[in-house]
């Protein structure tokens, strides 16, 4: 890691007391959790499912297919002993701190809660909730995957029980992304994390930021580098971490 980029990140933390962190699966991929996209993420590695995982985790397959559905979801997107890493603690210490005023989140992993942050918008909902389509009475993760048959029923109504998570072909949550705006536009300093910033709509958010400490940790470039006040193609939690 860059020790003068280090240095330079450090001292705008210190001086800022609105920082906003953005961040996607590659914050969670240090729990453990694979990515989508990457060489080892999930549309790589699930080779032999019934349909193409972006299919799996569609509107149209869960009403369809509720079956095949649940059998990827639970084997796949479920990472019950995962634990928050270095980034997500660090992002915790900046909240209790009062310097960080919002986690915006594309992960339905719950991790940054777990690590004891309180302001978390989960643009694409999370594991932890379910609901009955029928009855809408809320269930915990464990009644998904403690259910006797592979389709969780509600023991009220006997409707399916849907996991509160944005599938693919579901519109985003307008309360979460509003909110989300309104606290990238007025951020002194935006951290964006572990996110290609390539997926729409969330990768769009960033565009709302009016400020000039963009700050970009992702393995990889992005279409954003170019933007970025500072840009680091190193570990999240190692960045993070060092600014504490």
């Amino acid at each position: 890691m860059d020790s003068e980029k280090i240095k330079k990140l450090k001292s705008i933390v210190d001086e800022s007391d609105n920082i906003v962190f953005f961040g996607g699966a590659g914050v969670s991929t240090e729990s453990n959790i694979p990515d989508f996209r990457s060489s080892t993420g999930l549309y790589t590695t699930s080779k032999n499912t019934k349909y193409p995982p972006e299919y799996m985790l569609s509107h149209t397959c869960f009403v369809r297919d509720p079956e095949a559905f649940f059998e990827f979801y639970k084997t796949k997107m479920i990472y019950p002993d995962a634990k928050p890493n270095a980034a997500h603690i660090a992002l915790a210490e900046l909240e209790k701190r009062g310097k960080l005023k919002a986690v915006i989140t594309q992960n339905i992993d719950g991790l940054h809660q777990m690590a004891g942050s309180k302001n978390v918008l989960e643009l694409h909902g999370s594991v932890y909730r379910n609901y009955c389509m029928k009855c809408h009475k809320f269930f915990p993760l464990e009644y998904v995957m403690n259910s006797p048959t592979v389709v969780p029923k509600c023991d009220n109504c006997g409707g399916i029980v849907k996991p509160d998570v944005v599938l693919y072909e579901e519109s985003l949550d307008m309360n979460i992304i509003n909110k989300s705006i309104e606290y990238i536009r007025k951020a002194d300093v935006l951290i964006v994390g572990g996110t290609s910033l390539t997926v729409y709509p969330a990768a769009g958010l960033i565009s709302y930021y009016r400020g000039n400490k963009l700050v970009l940790i992702n393995k990889t470039e992005t279409p954003y580098d170019y933007r970025a006040f500072l840009t680091f193609h190193d570990s999240i939690g190692e960045v993070l971490k060092s600014v504490i």
